[in-house]
């Protein structure tokens, strides 16, 4: 069975169900059944055309369920006729159904949270990670959009700035989670900046590439993390290096910023320097307060008070991180950093144990537990 394949069918076969009737709610429902089905039948008998299969399965699915609800029998009229057999469409409506989830009738929040199940494919669990806020919460939010969508038309597409926050959510779990889907976000953000001038695309695009330009980097032949500083710059991608930078700086160059162009920045400094040790660590710390001022997402924060620890001293950067609320994902692991960097390796391995068991996922957990491990031979007995 091609997981990767059916994740690439699926926002193309919801974008037809819509079109062709049905309304969003249902339609993904009938799409993961859809899916199930092909995960039972395929494997004996695999389709010759598998988004042809995967349309029809999906507009049986949703012709059942919508006979079997009286409430919706008004909608009978429209979905009598099954679409004629042959190949599917060939368009891709994925961006367009970034646009149509970020409905007017969601909240921003909602409409992220929405395309992120929907389109992304990415679990409740992964976004209610992505906001920082309990799955039973994330879970209620999602049911909530569901419901409000489920009796309006998508004729009214949401606005730039939600589908932005939606493709850089759905590129930092591509990035860092377990589903691939980096270089999908990646080429959904080329999409929009070829058919919207707007500096925000152009710097999310720029960020993208920046960070993507590192993924070769990011892991030893073991599979465990290799942090940013202890990187192999050799493997790092020039030519999406010298791509993110030229995008950078004309958008840049039109003097409105927006907190993807600063994010983009600091990590073109990072890019532009032959190694860790000639980081410009001054102007990150600068560019930081630049995002700092453009949002208040604590992660800027605690992302700064790094920062600031390596440009003033880890004292500097211990006093800007008790600022923060240490409930904060990955704050113990910033605060054992610090105190590493300050020498109180007592402090360092028990607080790198400690977010060992809060990590995220099983690779972070092994790079936690690791440090711990190293710093407790080290330290005098």
């Amino acid at each position: 069975m091609n997981e990767a394949l059916l994740r690439s069918l699926t926002p193309n076969v919801l974008g037809i169900l819509v079109r062709r009737g049905a309304d969003f709610a249902e339609a993904e429902d009938a799409v993961q059944d859809a899916l199930i089905e092909a995960v039972r039948v395929w494997p004996a008998d695999p389709p010759r055309d598998a988004k042809g299969w995967l349309v029809t399965v999906a507009w049986r699915k949703f012709l059942d369920a919508t006979r079997a609800d009286t409430a919706r029998r008004r909608r009978e009229d429209l979905v009598e006729e099954e679409p004629a057999p042959g190949p599917a469409p060939a368009a891709d409506d994925t961006l367009q159904l970034y646009f149509l989830c970020a409905h007017p009738s969601l909240t921003p929040s909602s409409a992220v949270a929405l395309t992120l199940r929907a389109v992304g494919g990415l679990t409740t669990r992964q976004i209610a990670q992505a906001y920082l806020v309990p799955e039973a919460t994330m879970a209620q939010r999602i049911s909530r959009a569901k419901r409000t969508v489920s009796d309006v038309r998508f004729d009214q597409p949401g606005d730039v700035a939600t589908v932005l926050r939606v493709l850089y959510l759905v590129f930092n779990e591509g990035y860092s989670g377990d589903v691939d889907l980096a270089a999908e976000a990646i080429r959904l953000t080329r999409q929009l900046a070829a058919v919207i001038d707007h500096p925000e695309v152009a710097g999310l695009l720029a960020l993208m590439l920046l960070h993507h330009a590192r993924r070769a980097a990011r892991t030893a032949p073991d599979g465990s993390l290799v942090p940013l500083g202890d990187q192999d710059r050799g493997r790092w991608d020039t030519t999406s290096i010298a791509e993110g930078v030229e995008i950078l700086q004309a958008a840049l160059a039109r003097d409105r910023l927006g907190e993807f162009q600063a994010q983009a920045a600091i990590a073109a400094l990072h890019a532009d320097a032959p190694t860790a040790e000639e980081t410009d660590w001054v102007q990150i710390v600068e560019w930081y307060d630049e995002l700092a001022g453009l949002t208040d997402n604590p992660v800027v924060r605690l992302n700064r008070a790094v920062a600031v620890g390596e440009a003033d001293g880890p004292r500097a950067g211990l006093a800007a991180l008790a600022a923060l609320d240490d409930s904060l994902p990955r704050h113990t692991a910033v605060a054992a950093y610090l105190h590493e960097r300050d020498g109180d390796l007592t402090t360092a391995a028990r607080l790198y144990a400690e977010a060992a068991q809060k990590a995220p996922n099983l690779a972070e957990r092994n790079h936690l537990t690791r440090q711990a491990a190293r710093l407790n031979t080290r330290r005098p007995r």
